[in-house]
């Protein structure tokens, strides 16, 4: 597993970043019983980084807290049936590994959520990258029975490693 982290803020949180996105994206490809090694690049950027990443790639002019751009196109979240070992597009070719996709993690909302919801910040950027890995799967929540299936994994995934409510 290759996990690419870069950062694009200045002022860092009090969080072992490195270790928590690691364990959560190991937990989450674990969880999902991949076949493959993969490659998931990070970005963690503020309120106007990511403001300007969802209006230029989303059209949506506001800041988020997480996005994700998966590069395997699912038709059922997880159905590694699907994916094709000699589609070069998404196969690093000189580890052939799986480049599952790019997360950007929006920091001030990983503080200001977890003040929010009552949790610690190591907790709200687990969930973040739970949700986000999830969607590197396939998984999407605009319907509700999509969202239940999408919040049970997360929780399970989070809950396997030590993180609750």
């Amino acid at each position: 597993m290759t996990v690419n982290i870069d950062f694009e803020v200045e002022k860092r949180l009090d969080l072992q970043f490195e270790d928590i996105i690691n364990e959560i994206i190991q937990a989450a490809i674990e969880y999902e019983k991949c076949p493959y090694e993969c490659e998931i690049s990070v970005l963690i950027t503020d309120n106007d980084g990511i403001h300007e990443i969802n209006r230029e790639t989303r059209e949506i002019d506001s800041p988020t807290d997480v996005l994700s751009f998966p590069m395997v196109s699912w038709e059922e979240p997880s159905d590694f049936d699907e994916v094709d070992e000699d589609n070069s597009d998404i196969f690093n070719p000189d580890s052939g590994e799986l480049l599952l996709g790019d997360i950007v993690l929006n920091q001030d909302r990983i503080e200001s959520q977890a003040a929010d919801y009552g949790h610690s910040e190591k907790r709200e950027l687990a969930f973040l990258v739970a949700h986000s890995m999830l969607h590197l799967f396939g998984y999407d929540h605009m319907v509700d029975d999509e969202r239940l299936e999408m919040e049970r994994r997360q929780r399970e995934i989070l809950e396997g490693k030590g993180y609750f409510r």
